[in-house]
């Protein structure tokens, strides 16, 4: 097969899929999209101050009060956000189904390197399942059509980066390790979770093609540069406003101590939060970010040396929450989280058919398994520490669908890539 019949019949084989996902979610925005008109979040919608200060020609800031500049978010999704602000208004309807749309967008396109990947990997019929999978996932509707935040640009962007680098341990192109480097840059400055992941990614490329006697120092290091030309400006902005170092995000310090204070009926105090907390945005104000989060990681260390046990024991709820949605089953709880026992199905599910897969992968070409193992096993491992939230695992889900479609149709499984 030559390669443009094979784009050619990829095309064929795929799209089908983005237009029927973008369908289903454009279909539900509808039902959804009023929530994010709501007085109190507007007000509390981090990303919408951010871009309306933007709009506003006020700069990046303001993303709890009007405070002035922030390192609290990263720049990619506010300026996205500002552009369609910009362009329908501040938080008119028609800004807020865009958005989201647009959400949608991201997330249907996840459905190429899906295919692409598995395809790649484990051949057309496996390709067919987690293509469809990613296309009607509930995770994937549900967060393209009702959540204005950068969580589907990032799932995009971590899948077609996971593709990038399989496929580079056999280029020696400085031209594709230099847009791998360029593209981590990005989702870095998307989320800078993406680096929990990303350089562990291409350091095993690296590994691999050393392995086999292939250059790899100068595409690495060409790769390298390309990423920190991407991250500098942000780096130097934020320096010269708050005289510090902070590679991406500021907030590390108050999302530690929000999820380590002695609570525990949910996975988060949301109380102690700036947007819930008189006192805290108080602080915030008369502090200044940096001194602010600083104060908050110093509490949050406090507590988990003066009660390791108890930060042991959150710990592995954290754990148990990210893989199966489970945190309690008290009414009380339940009264807030209704919609959490079909999560715990879904969720458990797709954690549980995805380790399998990944015990198939093994057997199938146990360098591809570790890829997927350094994804499944850094990308949450912050969230262990500080806490999660409904969303933060999502970028990972399209690999635990391949992983799925791998468990439930890849039982005379190939090795296809070498």
């Amino acid at each position: 097969m030559t390669e443009t019949q094979d784009t050619k019949g990829g095309l064929a084989a795929y799209w089908p899929m983005v237009i029927a996902g973008l369908v289903v979610r454009l279909a539900v925005i509808p039902f959804l999209y009023h929530d994010w008109l709501d007085p109190f979040v507007v007000e509390h919608w981090a990303f919408g101050r951010v871009a309306r200060s933007l709009v506003a020609g006020h700069g990046f800031g303001n993303v709890f009060a009007d405070t002035g500049p922030t390192a609290v978010l990263s720049p990619v999704y506010a300026y996205l956000l500002a552009g369609i602000f910009r362009l329908f208004g501040s938080n008119t309807p028609a800004s807020v189904v865009t958005a989201l749309a647009i959400n949608s967008l991201f997330s249907a396109l996840t459905c190429v390197p899906v295919f692409l990947l598995s395809r790649r990997c484990f051949g057309d019929r496996v390709a067919k399942w987690a293509g469809w999978l990613w296309a009607f996932s509930p995770y994937g509707v549900y967060y393209g059509a009702d959540w204005a935040w950068s969580t589907c640009l990032l799932t995009l962007l971590l899948c077609w980066l996971f593709l990038m680098a399989l496929e580079l341990e056999n280029s020696g192109r400085i031209l594709s390790w230099i847009s791998f480097g360029l593209l981590c840059g990005v989702s870095a400055l998307t989320e800078p979770v993406a680096l929990s992941v990303l350089p562990f990614l291409g350091a095993w490329t690296c590994y691999r093609r050393y392995r086999q006697g292939l250059r790899w120092a100068m595409p690495g290091v060409a790769s390298s540069l390309a990423f920190v030309a991407v991250l500098s400006p942000w780096i130097v902005r934020n320096y010269e406003i708050f005289r510090q170092f902070i590679p991406v995000r500021s907030g590390l310090g108050l999302e530690l101590y929000i999820g380590n204070n002695g609570y525990s009926a949910r996975w988060v105090n949301s109380a102690l939060h700036p947007n819930h907390n008189d006192a805290e945005l108080e602080e915030y104000e008369k502090s200044g970010e940096v001194a602010y989060m600083a104060h908050k990681r110093q509490q949050a260390l406090e507590y988990i040396r003066a009660h390791p046990g108890w930060y042991v024991r959150m710990t592995l709820r954290r754990v148990l929450y990210i893989w199966t949605g489970y945190w309690s089953l008290d009414r009380a709880y339940l009264k807030d989280e209704p919609l959490d026992p079909p999560n715990i199905l879904v969720a458990t599910t797709f954690s549980v058919l995805g380790l399998l897969g990944l015990r198939r992968v093994r057997r199938l070409d146990w360098s591809l398994a570790v890829r997927f193992a350094i994804v499944l096993a850094c990308f949450p491992l912050v969230y262990y520490l500080t806490h999660p939230e409904t969303y933060y695992f999502r970028p990972v889900d399209p690999l635990l669908v391949i992983l799925t479609a791998v468990a439930v149709a890849g039982r005379k499984l190939r090795k296809v890539a070498e």
